[in-house]
């Protein structure tokens, strides 16, 4: 699945291509974390040549999604409670940073689409139930759309490019269903407002404070993951 990334130029290649496939099959969990990258298996499968196949991986290693270990290949990256501190630790400073930039440069119409959209996604029934909050890549995605409101290059460059698709990892596989998904909801509307009113302070606490809340619910996660990985391990 493609979606519209300002970092990324125009035209989309062969590798183009094979790099988004492999990148959402390993955002999504298709291709399982940890798992072991097998050319032959890959390239057969996208019917691409090895040299393309090489291609998509250099690019996927960029964006921490996998990585290469001399005599042991490629493998993709696991999630662990480590990565996931490092990561959403840069994560809230910059998220916050943009965050607060967008209450000062996102014009009126960009504010009214982040309203619209916010609306568009109260509407789905996992979210009324409570039990899911499914975001799609790209813009229909509450933080993509906010860090290009921030309307910085570098920001977008680090926090749409480079980063977008590890953090991705981790939302979609740990974060997005979660009993918390009403109170992720109503943070992005008070977010939103603290925008709208252009108070550029409040917006950056309240992201801060939702991508913290955000990142104690999926180490919670991961912690029962491991324990459960290590008792049938041990049975």
């Amino acid at each position: 699945m493609a979606f519209n990334n300002p970092t990324r130029q125009q035209p989309i290649t062969t590798a183009d291509k094979v790099f988004e496939q492999i990148q959402f099959a390993i955002v999504e969990g298709e291709i399982a974390p940890g798992s072991k990258i097998s050319e032959p298996e890959l390239a057969k499968r996208f019917q691409v040549s090895r040299s393309t196949l090489r291609e998509a991986l250099n690019r996927l290693e960029k964006c921490h999604l996998i990585e290469r270990k001399a005599n042991v290949g490629s493998r993709v990256v696991e999630c662990t409670v480590k990565s996931l501190i490092e990561i959403y630790l840069v994560r809230e400073a910059l998220e916050g940073m943009a965050c607060r930039l967008a209450a000062q440069n996102m014009t009126e119409d960009e504010i009214e689409q982040m309203k619209a959209m916010l609306n568009k996604h109260a509407s789905a029934k996992a979210l009324q139930d409570g039990v899911a909050y499914y975001q799609e890549e790209g813009d229909l995605d509450f933080h993509y759309k906010v860090i290009l409101g921030s309307h910085n290059q570098e920001l977008i460059n680090i926090l749409c490019g480079q980063l977008y698709h590890v953090i991705r990892m981790y939302r979609c596989q740990f974060g997005m269903n979660s009993p918390r998904a009403s109170k992720a909801f109503d943070e992005h509307a008070r977010i939103v407002e603290a925008i709208a009113e252009r108070d550029g302070e409040l917006a950056e606490i309240l992201m801060r404070r939702h991508i913290a809340a955000s990142r104690k619910n999926i180490e919670s996660k991961i912690a029962v993951n491991l324990t459960a990985n290590q008792v049938g391990n041990n049975e």
